[in-house]
């Protein structure tokens, strides 16, 4: 059933985002309170919608918003299972990333600048998650590209103009063929909104060349920014931007926007039958898995941090490329678990990265010995995620692995499960190390530039308030989604729910 308010909730989330960063970009420098009021405002809005739209999804309500402006497509917003896994996952970590990003730019020139752009960054993410058909898909990945890139070129050196240099080739390159795609497909069938099991079943025979050109295209647009290698180059220059950037970028924004269109064009534009008939998903699946292996063999090599945790980002989002590409359910839903769970322990990991910086002027993996001894609860959270990324039980990661495994094993794609190990191995080995140089290694007597912030000092107040609280809340929601897999409210409980409706379970 649909009513007004059901239809105009969908835009009324982007906009609570959306207004309040418009208005954050006329403020003046000197207008902290009310800036800081106006983005925990629109935090909390936007919690507050997503949370009734929960409730709605739940109660069996459609939420859909539509505007016709081309022949057989048009700007639709809806409301799904599928969508409010990320809108939530997005909503959440905005929260989070707020209070982050106001302790850590606290005496940083442009804040308001910054803060603006954050926001519609925010807004044009929940609104790719919210599109309804390619078209405003399409509409959302685009805005993305220009919020993101004053935020990638954000301190302004000649470093950061570079690396946004670079971020703006891929992306809009990415863009274009994206386009291209959906402008093909768009000749062939319009626009119809997103169908679980696809729409292209009646075309195949007719169209099969186009299809598959249609497809190449778009999962190669959709693999930039879901850093798929050859394409991945932009993610580890763009580590210069700041830490609440890099935890965005990695955690939910950017690449997460590539792996989400990937879930869509698999299975709501082409779905699974239809993909397998072309012959596009052991290419896809070898694709996800070279990924996989080679993000983890360059991550190995890193001595900067926050470069091994964005080559990290690399492999560890192409699990749920991975997970897609086999096909089955249960592989599904250790793909879309994985795309929350990720975003959770990888956020923590770079608040960890940003709190080792701004404290102690820590960048390098050498100048991690003893830190845990400074900082102990920034390093449990740090050691949490890092088990968490290695897929050590019972930790969301493992959950993640598990399921990955089971569906490999369930398609015949037994080759996948060395995938899964070698990669677990590598994961372990240049992680652990970080653990024990954190914890067992001696501290120096000095560390490279420490930094009193606010009533910062060793134990409980390590760090400025606002840089400990949100690495201590995603730290814990990471260990409860492993802990908690089976509760109903689980993102893994989510998953199934997705799955099983689109695979019709």
């Amino acid at each position: 059933m649909i009513t007004a308010w059901t239809t105009l909730l969908p835009p009324a989330i982007i906009l609570s985002s959306l207004l309040p960063g418009l208005v954050i970009f006329s403020l003046r420098e000197d207008q902290v309170k009310l800036r800081i009021g106006l983005n925990l405002f629109a935090v909390i809005l936007k919690l507050c919608l997503v949370g009734v739209m929960l409730w709605g999804v739940n109660q069996g309500l459609d939420f859909r918003f539509a505007i016709g402006f081309l022949p057989g497509g048009g700007l639709v917003l809806q409301g799904g299972a599928t969508s409010l896994q990320f809108v939530t996952l997005s909503s959440v970590l905005w929260l989070a990333t707020t209070i982050y990003a106001i302790g850590y730019l606290e005496d940083s020139p442009l804040r308001s600048r910054f803060f603006g752009y954050f926001s519609l960054c925010v807004s044009a993410t929940v609104g790719l998650a919210l599109a309804g058909n390619l078209v405003t898909f399409l509409l959302f990945y685009e805005l993305l590209t220009l919020a993101t890139f004053p935020l990638v070129v954000h301190r302004g050196t000649q470093k950061a103009l570079r690396a946004g240099r670079v971020y703006l080739a891929y992306t809009l390159g990415g863009g274009a063929l994206l386009l291209m795609g959906i402008a093909l497909l768009h000749s062939i069938t319009g626009s119809p909104e997103f169908q679980a099991g696809g729409y292209l079943g009646p075309l195949l025979d007719a169209h099969r060349p186009s299809l598959i050109l249609a497809f190449a295209l778009m999962i190669s647009g959709l693999g930039v920014k879901a850093a798929l290698i050859p394409l991945h180059g932009w993610l580890p220059q763009a580590m210069v931007a700041p830490a609440p950037v890099s935890a965005l970028l990695h955690a939910v924004a950017v690449v997460k926007a590539g792996a989400f269109g990937i879930v869509r064009v698999v299975y709501d534009v082409y779905g699974v039958e239809q993909v397998q008939a072309l012959g596009l998903a052991m290419p896809l699946l070898a694709l996800a898995a070279a990924t996989i292996l080679y993000g983890s063999f360059k991550a190995l090599q890193q001595q900067e941090l926050k470069k091994r945790l964005a080559y990290s980002t690399i492999s560890q989002v192409s699990y749920i490329t991975l997970g897609v590409a086999l096909m089955g359910p249960i592989a599904a839903v250790g793909a879309l678990a994985h795309l929350v769970h990720q975003g959770l322990m990888k956020v923590t990991l770079f608040y960890c990265a940003g709190n080792f910086a701004e404290t102690l002027g820590i960048h390098r993996i050498n100048e991690m010995n003893g830190v845990g001894k400074r900082m102990p609860l920034t390093m449990t959270a740090f050691t949490l995620s890092a088990l968490g990324m290695i897929g050590v039980p019972p930790t969301a990661g493992f959950i993640s692995k598990w399921y990955l495994g089971l569906g490999a094993l369930e398609v015949g794609q037994d080759w996948v499960l060395l995938v899964l190990v070698l990669s677990g191995l590598l994961n372990a080995a240049y992680f652990l190390p970080l653990i024990y140089r954190g914890w067992f290694a001696e501290p120096p007597t000095q560390w490279p530039e420490e930094h009193a912030l606010g009533n910062g000092r060793p134990g409980l107040g390590e760090t400025h308030w606002m840089l400990l609280a949100p690495v201590l809340f995603t730290a814990t929601l990471a260990l409860l989604a492993g802990v908690l897999a089976g509760s109903e409210l689980s993102p893994l409980a989510w998953s199934q729910l997705i799955i099983n409706r689109r695979f019709g379970l």
